[in-house]
This record gives structure tokens, C-alpha cells and sequence, in this order.
């Protein structure tokens, strides 16, 4: 039986800022923009501002009228991802299989290695111990049989929460879970499994595979079945073993905006790049994911002759297919790199080295100032996507 130990960082940008500025702490800090910016989108928020439904992917506007006395200031990626590469540094103590996800958060195969440590709580307070003495953060951390397990554990005692979920503890643990807490299942899967009286995680249990394939597809059926079961055989993969590198997200409300998506996709981007060239990886291969609001879910990829780790290769391409889509609105949308290799290989008419020397100069302008202040326009609502 494997154990997998989930790590995610408690409201990361902000924790970070609160730490470099303890003025903001207990107060409702919104990580986007200035309260002004009129197309600013909201990057996270502590969990302060999250009690006045303040979420990612939310603009700046609207945040500012759910919330007028927040505290709103711009990002400061360079400084987080100071913070980042402590954090990651410290997870090869613990286990020699790591697959990090994003910035703030990875999955730690602890299989094997649990046996140096008395119990299992006392293997997860260590590296929350770990962490918090390397950098001053708090992390909430999950452990359970698998991946999926492993990262409801994490999210249910938020912040600096622990969370350990043994074998014969599954069907207990996920019985009365909502179905939104699946993975995978947002607002709209939600609302159609609630149509079909299915709430909770014990409601869909009685319904027969077939029923579900019917419903949602043979895939996404059958992924609906598994999950309520708590099955997932997915392997933790180590960075350097991954046939891909990507991130996605799911919205909270269907999104139909391109001008949205694109700042969406701009994100993404930055965290997909970050995590390739973290590693000294190039890709050669540029893959979108879209699920529609109906459940439809596309890929559209293209690759490139030449090798690449700059964000600006990555986010035009994904762009630019995106472009290609009629538009539809859209509930979960990513990015992935893939064709991975460790060398780079630069053609005589490519102007991939410029891209590179364009982001190391940013992000030594960025270093020197503790506020943003330079960054890509692509993260920003605009008022058309040009």
C-alpha cells in the first residue's frame, strides 16, 4: 500500500507578504492589482478576503465592490518564487520521489520511507516543522493511500492544517462529501450530478457505472465512478521522469470572455515556464486543454523545431491556438509543455535566445524592487484580446 504525502502552501502569495510586511496581517489582503486597476484579476487573496467571496481569477473591479476596505496591491513573482525554491529545496529530505504541481504545492511518494519516523503524524509535523523554520510559512499538509486522497487530506483543516486518511478510513472519509469536492467536478458537473439528486459523495456510490458513462461520457464516467471509491492509480512522477509539464484550472464560473481567458492563459503560462526552467528543461511541444461548459473536452498542440523554455514561446503558441477555437465558455482551461529534453539546441533564424536574455532582465529589474515593476500586460484583463 503506498503513502502519499500532499503539500500545499496556506495562501501562499499572501502569506508571503504578510510575512514581509506583518501590517497586513488579519486583514483582507487581495493579490492582483491596486484597488484602481481597471483590469487587474485577482491572483489570491488571504483567507480574510475569501470570507467576502473574493476568489482567483476574479477582477479586480468586482473584488473591490465585495470588498472596499481590502488591502489590494500588485504581485511580486520574483519574491514568491524566492520563497519557492526554499520550499522545494527541503522536499528531497524527505523522500527521493517528488512531483511538484505548482509553485506552492507537491505530491511526495513517502512509500518506504515512512518507517523513520514513529507514525504518520509525526512524519507530516516534521516537514511542516521544516518549513516553517526554513521560511516562516505554514503549510497544510495531507497523507493518505493515493494522490487524490492525499490532496483532500491537505485542503480539509486549512490553514496549517494535517490531515492523515488511512486505508479503512476511505469509505468513511469521503461518504459525506459533497460531490463539488471531487476532482475534476466544477460548478456546472456539480449542477447536473445534483440534477440527478446526486449531492453527496454516498448518493453517487448507487449509481452503476454504465448509468454514469451514459451521463458524462465513458471517461469522465468512469473517473466519477473510481473517485467515489477513492481509487486513483496514478504514480507519483519525479520532474525529471514526466513526459509533460502543465497546469490547468477550473473556473468557477464558465468563462466566455477571450480577453479573460487570455489573462487566464498568461498565468498559467508563468507557472509552467517557471517550473521548466526550475528544473533546466526545454520542451519542444506546446499543448492546450479546454473543457467546454457542455463537458467537451480538446487538446490542440504544436511543435516547434527547436527547443524552448521561455514563457513567451509557450504563451504564444497556446494563444494562438486558443485563437483557432470558435469560442465557447469555457470551465477548465491548461497548458502543457512536453517533448522534454535537457539540452538546448538554438537554430541560426530562431529568436528563442532573445525571449531568454528578455525574461533574465526582467527578472533582475523585478529583484531589485519590492513591488512589481515590470511585468507581461497578457495577465491583465484588456478590453479586447488583441
Amino acid at each position: 500500500m503506498a503513502t502519499i504525502m500532499h503539500v500545499d502552501m496556506d495562501a501562499f502569495f499572501a502569506a508571503v507578504e504578510v510575512l514581509d510586511h506583518p501590517e497586513y496581517a488579519g486583514k483582507p489582503l487581495i493579490i492582483g492589482g491596486y484597488k484602481d486597476s481597471r483590469r487587474g484579476v485577482v491572483s489570491t487573496c488571504s483567507y480574510e478576503a475569501r470570507k467576502y467571496g473574493i476568489h482567483s481569477a476574479m477582477p479586480i473591479s468586482r473584488a473591490v465592490a465585495l470588498c472596499p476596505h481590502g488591502i489590494f496591491i500588485p504581485g511580486r513573482m520574483r519574491r514568491y518564487k524566492e520563497f519557492s525554491d526554499k520550499i522545494h529545496a527541503i522536499f528531497p529530505e524527505f523522500s527521493p520521489v517528488v512531483e511538484p504541481l505548482s509553485i506552492d504545492e507537491a505530491f511526495l511518494d513517502m512509500t518506504g520511507c515512512e518507517h523513520f519516523y514513529p507514525d504518520l503524524e509525526t512524519m507530516a509535523v516534521t516537514l511542516k516543522r521544516r518549513i516553517k523554520e526554513e521560511t516562516g510559512l505554514t503549510a497544510s499538509v495531507g497523507v493518505a493511500p493515493n494522490k487524490f486522497l492525499a490532496k483532500l487530506a491537505s485542503d480539509r483543516n486549512k490553514p496549517d492544517g494535517l490531515c492523515i486518511i488511512r486505508p479503512e478510513e476511505v469509505e468513511a472519509f469521503l461518504r459525506d462529501l459533497p460531490v463539488g469536492r471531487l476532482w475534476g467536478v466544477g460548478k456546472k458537473t456539480e449542477q447536473e450530478l445534483n440534477k440527478l439528486g446526486i449531492y453527496y459523495v454516498r448518493d453517487l456510490l448507487r449509481r452503476p457505472l454504465e448509468e454514469l458513462e451514459a451521463r458524462f461520457g465513458a471517461a469522465f464516467g468512469q473517473h466519477l465512478y473510481n473517485l467515489a471509491r477513492g481509487i486513483d492509480d496514478r504514480r507519483v512522477e519525479p520532474i525529471h521522469e514526466a513526459k509533460s509539464i502543465g497546469h490547468e484550472i477550473t473556473f468557477e464560473e464558465d468563462i466566455a470572455s477571450l480577453a479573460v481567458l487570455k489573462s487566464q492563459l498568461g498565468r498559467l503560462v508563468e507557472d509552467v515556464g517557471w517550473r521548466l526552467r526550475r528544473h533546466n528543461l526545454y520542451a519542444r511541444t506546446v499543448t492546450l486543454k479546454v473543457r467546454y461548459h457542455n463537458f467537451k473536452t480538446i487538446t490542440r498542440s504544436c511543435t516547434h523545431e527547436t527547443a524552448f523554455s521561455d514563457d513567451d514561446t509557450i504563451f504564444h503558441t497556446a494563444f494562438r491556438l486558443l485563437q483557432a477555437e470558435k469560442l465557447q465558455p469555457v470551465r477548465l482551461l491548461g497548458v502543457y509543455v512536453s517533448s522534454l529534453t535537457d539540452s538546448l539546441q538554438l537554430s541560426l533564424f530562431d529568436d528563442t535566445s532573445t525571449a531568454q536574455r528578455l525574461s533574465a532582465v526582467m527578472d533582475k529589474i523585478n529583484s531589485r524592487f519590492r513591488k512589481g515593476a515590470i511585468t507581461k500586460g497578457r495577465t491583465m484583463v484588456h478590453d479586447d484580446s488583441r
